[in-house]
């Protein structure tokens, strides 16, 4: 059975998702030796400005650029926040668009450090993804997302994902494309109060169904390690040998920050400004 990674890049006028997508990929290549192919609706952006790194990708696949009228806050750190567009509405595509029979889904902003994804491989589930997750800051409590709302059902996180093509996960991804074409009704039904599409809450949803509207069931099954992040309120500084080094937003006091690292470990970035500045340090 053929194994990779896929990953999702539509750029906005600011954020160059694609570029993102390529020092992913240059880590998960290192660390979990899959092929990587990119779904974007930005291809020619990748062909114009990275023609020396296309081959970085074992595939570009390439989709219909729409326009898209959801725009979300994009903060960099404690300030000035950003409305801008967010194209996010294809993830549930991922089962026709794969050309893998076991495929990872990751967002690009998550950067692998080692190789424990790779153990989806070796498990006999069909279905894989994070509920609980893990803020490295360690004051950063009141901005913690434990449901998809206060009053409602807990949440997984679709940043990083595991499915093996079968029956299930084939009528799993139909409903989530189902929950999308009908975002305005699922997400009062769920009381949500964003009127945002959010991968995280389509999946909790979908999963929610699934199970026959019943939590804490067996499927999905939990991907191999645990989920870390920073939120787009703190800072990415430096990343050297393996090593992140983030400044750590105080929600009790604006401006002031705390300083976190890791080594060998994978963090899903949040701060996608920050990152942007990391990347271009990296000489990509």
């Amino acid at each position: 059975m053929t194994k990779g990674v896929i990953l999702f890049a539509n750029n906005n006028d600011e954020i160059d998702y694609v570029r993102q997508a390529i020092f992913c990929a240059k880590q998960v290549q290192k660390y979990l030796k899959l092929p990587v192919s990119l779904v974007t609706d930005s291809a020619k952006h990748l062909t114009n400005n990275y023609p020396k790194l296309i081959d970085t990708f074992d595939k570009v696949i390439s989709t219909k650029k729409i326009q898209v009228f959801q725009r979300k806050t994009f903060r960099d750190g404690m300030g000035k926040a950003k409305k801008l567009p967010w194209n996010n509405f294809n993830r549930s595509d991922a089962y026709n668009l794969t050309p893998y029979d076991e495929t990872i889904v990751m967002d690009t902003d998550y950067i692998v450090c080692n190789d424990n994804l790779s153990n989806c491989f070796k498990l006999n589930d069909d279905f894989m993804i994070w509920k609980d997750a893990f803020y490295l800051n360690p004051i950063g409590e009141p901005w913690e997302i434990r449901n998809v709302s206060d009053v409602s059902i807990e949440m997984y996180w679709a940043t990083v994902f595991y499915f093996k093509k079968n029956k299930k996960t084939k009528t799993f991804f139909e409903l989530l494309k189902y929950i999308k074409d009908n975002w305005a009704y699922y997400r009062w039904i769920y009381q949500i109060a964003s009127v945002n599409f959010r991968n995280d809450f389509a999946f909790s949803i979908a999963i929610h169904i699934m199970n026959g509207f019943e939590e804490n069931t067996n499927w999905p099954t939990k991907l191999p390690g645990t989920l870390y992040y920073t939120y787009d309120r703190d800072l990415v500084e430096d990343f050297v040998d393996n090593r992140f080094t983030f400044l750590c937003a105080n929600p009790n006091e604006k401006g002031t920050y705390s300083i976190a690292t890791t080594k060998d470990i994978n963090v899903h970035i949040m701060n996608k400004i920050a990152l942007e500045r990391l990347i271009e340090g990296q000489g990509i």
